[in-house]
């Protein structure tokens, strides 16, 4: 990801804005591909509601659908996903030192109980 950013990388970062969304790319991460209807149960919504929320995944690119007989079923798609820790990755290298900083800091303090 580059410091302007493009429309794909816009839709990821708004797609991980929703805690539903999230809540979604968990539940395929740790139960594997699921149909809408088992995702559906998860949630208290209308099916409706949780069909938006999987059109925002898949054009974000973060979910992917397949047909099988009558029901949907929707398989996480990671690759998006190192691009966002990728953009991360330089703020958490900025945290990492500052606290580092802080704890040598704090290391040179003298402690408050000795004499």
């Amino acid at each position: 990801m580059n410091g302007t950013g493009t429309a794909a990388e816009d839709r990821v970062f708004a797609a991980l804005a929703n805690a539903t969304r999230r809540e979604v790319l968990r539940l395929l991460r740790e139960r594997g591909p699921q149909a809408v209807q088992a995702l559906a149960d998860h949630f208290d919504m209308r099916r409706p509601s949780l069909s938006e929320h999987l059109k925002v995944l898949r054009e974000a690119g973060l979910v992917s659908e397949r047909r099988s007989g009558r029901q949907r079923v929707y398989r996480l798609e990671a690759a998006p996903l190192a691009d966002v820790q990728d953009w991360l990755h330089p703020y958490e290298r900025f945290w990492r030192e500052r606290l580092k900083g802080l704890g040598d800091l704090l290391d040179r303090m003298p402690d408050d109980d000795q004499p």
